[in-house]
């Protein structure tokens, strides 16, 4: 709890218009994408690294939580005040400080809008490739906390594969750098990585060093439909062995195509059973030469129809349907689990037909889609808590889902992380051993256990 003397040293470190504490104020707070809602007693937006660090010496003397917060859009509750406490809102660190075209990085603080560096970046002809589907709303610093992907991850990789250094805060107050500005550097421990994908349990992290890349010249976007999920990943594992690696290789099933149909554009073919969304980049000649490969081997796979976005505005149209295919499928249920596992890719298959079976079981819509090039099925668990049963229901296809990934040997998420939501099921994945070795990792940075408390462990520290 944070008393009264506490509040008043806050707006003293702040300013009073700085420190949110009426309830009307700290509701939009409360809650994440999960829907899940715990009350914070207070929100501070800090603007230096300076002021965090005051407000951890004073939350160390005070004993108070602190949970620092980007832009709310996360999946797994890493940002909700589970145990109450003060919300650090991190929106006024929101600059992009530096674009190094010689070098090929940027320096950029943690509440910048990823839509908006990538823009940014790409008006000097340079790429910044992870490419979250909340791009719009997400910030850099979110990103880096729970080490997004996206859509382009399977011929790019992920958020940590292009941070070099960090600027954080300790809970014990200390401001500190990690990483080099070089394109190599081995000195020490990798504390850069260990903070990336911490979730925000490790240090409150302020400002960011990416590594950049050229703009590829060209890209190519298609469409292909199959009368069978099956029949649609396997086809990404043919295109795979053919040594194509796509920018992006996303799978819909059926029942998320009829959820963004409208969104599409154009009908789609009778029969379909799920599609790909697949786009390559390069150079003109190779962009122009695999999409052509691509295109046969999807008709060869016994596509029903294989479409190519002739202009980049149906295209933007195409990824701006995959993208909203998260909300689309409310349409289906008002409420969701939404998990994020990761199988085998040549197991996607055998995944999606267990997925099918399941949902007949517990009489629950559970479409699915995701990255399918890199094995990454978001599967959503549609429900509603008004139906009796149904949430109870939906619990338990949580547990067989995650139950079948284990022994196919995947991980339970491959973007949202643990947060509150998958605390309970982390020792399906990780030893106590390794849990018990995390734990200390996190008592030697946070030793009162101040900072977003009651994330990833499913106990106390």
């Amino acid at each position: 709890m944070i008393v009264e003397r506490a509040l008043k040293e806050l707006s003293s470190i702040l300013g009073p218009e700085r420190l949110f504490t009426r309830h009307e104020d700290l509701i939009p707070f409360g809650t994440d994408a999960t829907k899940l809602r715990f009350m914070p007693e207070a929100v501070a937006f800090p603007g230096t690294h300076e002021e965090i660090s005051r407000i951890f010496h004073l939350a160390n003397q005070e004993r108070f939580p602190v949970i620092p917060r980007g832009a709310g859009s996360g999946k797994s509750g890493g940002a909700l005040p589970v145990e109450g406490g003060l919300i650090l809102a991190m929106d006024r660190f929101n600059r992009i400080l530096e674009i190094d075209q010689r070098n090929l990085i940027a320096r950029v603080e943690c509440g910048v809008i990823t839509a908006r560096f990538q823009e940014e970046v790409e008006k000097m002809d340079l790429f910044y490739p992870p490419d979250p589907a909340s791009i719009h709303i997400s910030t850099i610093g979110g990103n880096v906390a729970e080490c997004a992907g996206g859509l382009r991850a399977v011929k790019y990789g992920v958020t940590r594969d292009y941070v070099l250094g960090l600027t954080a805060v300790l809970p014990t107050g200390e401001i500190i750098k990690t990483g080099v500005e070089t394109a190599k550097g081995v000195v020490g421990y990798d504390l850069t990585r260990l903070l990336i994908g911490s979730e925000g349990t490790l240090a409150v992290v302020t400002e960011i060093i990416v590594r950049l890349i050229p703009k590829p010249a060209h890209r190519r976007t298609m469409m292909a439909f199959f009368e069978t999920a099956s029949a649609t990943v396997e086809t990404v594992s043919e295109i795979i062995r053919s040594k194509i690696v796509p920018t992006a290789l996303e799978f819909m099933d059926r029942t998320c195509i009829d959820c963004v149909r409208e969104e599409l554009g154009f009908s789609v073919p009778r029969g379909t059973g799920a599609l790909l969304l697949i786009e390559v980049d390069g150079d003109k000649g190779l962009t122009r030469k695999e999409a052509k490969r691509v295109e046969e081997i999807c008709t060869r796979q016994g596509a029903l129809q294989f479409r190519s976005a002739s202009r980049l505005k149906d295209s933007e149209k195409l990824w701006e349907a995959r993208r909203n295919v998260s909300q689309s499928v409310y349409k289906l249920k008002p409420d969701k689990m939404s998990e994020d596992i990761v199988v085998p890719r040549s197991r996607m298959a055998e995944f999606i037909g267990f997925l099918e079976t399941l949902a007949k079981q517990h009489d629950l819509p559970m479409p699915a889609y995701g990255h399918a090039g890199d094995g990454n099925i978001h599967v959503n668990i549609l429900f509603d808590e008004k139906i009796r049963g149904e949430f109870e229901k939906a619990q338990a296809a949580v547990k067989e889902v995650f139950t079948k990934v284990i022994e196919m040997r995947g991980t339970l998420s491959g973007e949202h992380g643990v947060g509150v939501t998958k605390a309970p099921f982390i020792e399906m994945e990780i030893s106590r051993p390794v849990l018990e070795l995390m734990m200390r990792l996190k008592k030697a940075f946070d030793p009162n256990g101040i900072l977003n408390p009651g994330k990833i462990f499913p106990y106390k520290i």
